[in-house]
């Protein structure tokens, strides 16, 4: 679903579900109001980050959802010749008035946030959450998580993935939702179910495994509430279901509007399959118990952020018991959009 309320116009951030940081001294000086463009492909996983970020500043948001046209989204940002007319028209247009900000996420942001910068005469502030391995020295900040190791003047570190989950957002989809999981046992689990990807393989025989975890839960009187991701095996879900199909649980089917957050919201436990450090960082910014799953695999980008999760106390493996404990949820958003903030006061200053 689109997160403007009209095409190419400023979102209105007055719902709950967004951050509210009042505009900060050291911006009072930029133009009003101020704009910032969200730059993704359309995929969750790059949508969720930038989106989240550009929420956090607490400014006018136009989120941009761009079509690659062939042969560019194929090809690495540093071939795209003329990055705007690579866009497809079933996407955003990118177009003057040029944003004071542009966040962008993903491969296919970076060239598109650059041309945005260069037609702006270096006016608009460049964020870029993710190593791009390209063009860096023209990025005005990068927003990298610290087990990618990428280094420099322009780059914050985060624990994980920024992200859109705030208390606001939790209370309010937790109460939109509550038909779904209100009359569900307690406590209740949130299973956030990832799949394979180029580091870990969901195999059939791990798939069993869980899948009886997943049943002795129930059967031991606790709530099991599960959302599939876009990467989770069709064949999967239907194991799923078929070992728990006399259970009390809830299982999305895909259908209607996605009630991740709600869930997130209304849990008591979440567990959640170690392949996505976004979904890890969606449910450690809840403050609840966060159990991860083993899978087959893995790579030492992965097992860097694990490590740095389970030392800082706020990540636990899942052995098929639930456990309670508290911890400090990582501020990684709030701190990212805080750097923005301060490195935009710097330039002000520097051109007052």
């Amino acid at each position: 679903m689109r997160n403007y309320i009209a095409k190419d116009r400023p979102r209105d951030t007055s719902y709950g579900g967004n951050r509210h940081f009042p505009e900060t001294a050291e911006l009072r000086d930029m133009p009003n109001p101020s704009i910032v463009w969200a730059l993704h492909d359309g995929k969750p996983g790059m949508a969720s980050q930038v989106m989240g970020l550009a929420e956090a500043l607490n400014l006018a948001v136009v989120e941009k959802r761009l079509a690659v046209r062939a042969p560019w989204r194929s090809l690495p940002p540093q071939l795209w010749l003329r990055p705007l007319a690579a866009l497809g028209g079933d996407g955003d247009r990118l177009e003057p008035p040029w944003p004071d900000i542009v966040v962008g996420c993903g491969r296919n942001s970076v060239a598109p946030a650059l041309a945005v910068k260069r037609a702006s005469g270096g006016g608009t502030f460049w964020v870029q959450v993710q190593d791009p391995h390209f063009a860096r020295d023209r990025i005005d900040l990068m927003v990298v998580p610290a087990h990618d190791r990428t280094e420099g003047p322009n780059v914050i570190h985060t624990v994980g993935a920024v992200h859109r989950v705030t208390p606001e957002k939790l209370a309010l989809e937790s109460t939109r939702f509550a038909y779904l999981f209100g009359e569900l046992p307690r406590p209740l689990v949130a299973v956030l179910l990832g799949g394979s990807n180029r580091a870990y393989r969901v195999t059939r025989g791990r798939a069993e495994t869980f899948a009886a975890q997943l049943t002795t839960l129930a059967d031991r009187g606790y709530g099991v509430a599960i959302t599939p991701s876009r990467r989770t095996a069709p064949e999967v879900v239907t194991l799923l279901r078929e070992r728990l199909a006399d259970r009390k649980i809830f299982l999305w089917d895909g259908g209607g509007d996605n009630p991740y957050f709600g869930l997130l919201g209304s849990a008591d436990a979440i567990v959640a399959t170690a392949d996505s450090v976004s979904m890890i960082s969606e449910a450690a910014a809840t403050g609840k118990p966060v159990h991860i799953v083993d899978l087959d695999g893995g790579s030492a980008k992965f097992d860097r952020f694990h490590e740095a999760m389970r030392a800082a106390g706020t990540t636990r493996p899942f052995t098929g018991t639930i456990e309670q404990w508290r911890y400090d949820p990582p501020d990684d958003t709030a701190r990212a959009a805080a750097e923005i903030k301060r490195r935009l006061a710097l330039r002000l200053d520097r051109a007052a």
